[in-house]
């Protein structure tokens, strides 16, 4: 292969472009070859931290992306009244992992406001909409859970009324009561028609 057409890395240009600023340096002798490795490995590492810096998160690179689907049965209200902008979605679940991990996952639209709720850590998250990305009438997200979103929540409940289970919950910042119902998940399994 022709030297002139080899590639050359980005380590090799910032080196050429430090080695002629060394000596052009009026009254500063040029150094001597020894730290040329040295200032070469250097500059490979902090290219290479910029362009880590610049990819994305590494969980959603793994496939680590949840799929928000939206629940059509699912219901909200805030002291008994429903509010005038409010959606449900649940993690869409493809396996016994997933299962495990995203079951007691509810996303909720309040308003201009997104809650997820965790069930069974009776926990409230409050989510930044930047965090969430269109996908259709659904959303996908990475792991929205961080301590510092954590809002002070209260007065948990739950209980069956019939097609549905019903949470209830008092929100800290809002001073209200949180109402969330979802349908109970059947499994229907085709032996018993």
């Amino acid at each position: 292969m022709d030297q002139r057409h080899a590639e050359i890395s980005p380590a090799d240009v910032l080196w050429k472009v430090m080695d002629s600023q060394r000596h052009s340096r009026p009254g500063i002798p040029p150094q001597g070859g020894s730290k040329h490795p040295r200032r070469r490995w250097i500059a490979a590492v902090f290219l290479l931290l910029a362009a880590l810096a610049s990819t994305p998160q590494a969980s959603e690179s793994q496939g680590e992306t949840i799929h928000w689907s939206q629940v059509s049965e699912g219901q909200v209200k805030i002291d008994d009244n429903t509010p005038l902008a409010w959606n449900v979605y649940q993690p869409v679940i493809k396996n016994k992992k997933e299962k495990k991990k995203l079951a007691n996952l509810v996303l909720i639209l309040l308003g201009h406001r997104y809650l997820m709720l965790d069930l069974k850590a009776r926990l409230v998250y409050e989510i930044v909409p930047g965090d969430l990305h269109a996908s259709g009438s659904d959303w996908e997200s990475g792991d929205l859970a961080a301590k510092s979103r954590v809002i002070p929540s209260s007065d948990w409940s739950s209980r069956n009324v019939g097609p549905a289970e019903l949470y209830r919950l008092t929100l800290g910042d809002y001073g209200r009561e949180l109402q969330v119902s979802l349908p109970h998940l059947f499994l229907i399994d085709s032996t018993f028609y």
